[in-house]
């Protein structure tokens, strides 16, 4: 199997480097989109060997995944990992991923869920839970860590899911399609590692309303 990482990254110069040498043992190459950033992450990427792709201007995280599933599936990818670009993820916990593929999934999210919110912020679990049960009532599709960005997902999955969405909503909308093209969608634990650098990431609360209300057109839409 040919095994590709995707990293979206926005702006990800101090973090870049790490998360690239960290995920190389356990991926065949990795695929990192510069979702238009304006400092040096495309050039110390493409220095630690990652495939580049970029964006001319800011397009959000769902265009920037999108582009990185048409960028796999040209480069004859079996599997897809998706991390985050701020170290976030854990490339050690990949085999996991693999396994619960090797069984029959599609699709796999990493659950920071199964693990007993270890180190999350009161708030990001809040936001959480909001996420889960919007999730299930938009799409009728529960998992416990809907917007997780530590997923996998097989060629077959690539070929089926259709991403409309630009910006942070895609996370959901990933479910929303596994569900829609009856994928075997399944979780696995994992453990996030936070930072004040990656906690600075995260979505404010503004920044959440209007992801919910882009998830209700895109239900209405589909």
């Amino acid at each position: 199997m040919k095994i590709l990482a995707l990293i979206p990254a926005y702006n990800e110069e101090t973090s870049i480097a790490d998360v690239l040498s960290h995920t190389r043992p356990y991926v065949d190459d990795i695929i990192v989109v510069d979702d238009g950033s304006v400092d040096r992450t495309a050039e110390i990427a493409r220095t630690h060997g990652a495939i580049v792709v970029s964006h001319v201007i800011n397009r959000g995280l769902g265009a920037a995944i999108g582009t990185g599933f048409v960028a796999a599936q040209k480069l004859g990818a079996d599997i897809v990992i998706t991390l985050d670009a701020d170290g976030q993820h854990d490339p050690a916990q990949i085999k996991p991923f693999i396994e619960a593929i090797e069984q029959g999934a599609d699709m796999v999210i990493g659950s920071r869920m199964l693990t007993g919110f270890v180190g999350m912020p009161v708030y990001r679990r809040v936001a959480q839970v909001v996420g889960n049960l919007a999730t299930f009532f938009l799409f009728g599709a529960w998992v416990t860590d809907s917007q997780s960005g530590f997923r996998a997902l097989t060629k077959y999955a690539l070929s089926r899911i259709q991403i409309k969405t630009n910006r942070m909503e895609v996370s959901s909308e990933l479910i929303a399609e596994a569900k829609r093209n009856k994928l075997m969608l399944v979780e696995v634990p994992i453990k996030a590692i936070y930072t004040d650098y990656s906690l600075s990431k995260g979505q404010s609360f503004l920044v959440g309303l209007k992801t919910l209300l882009k998830l209700v057109v895109r239900r209405l839409t589909q």
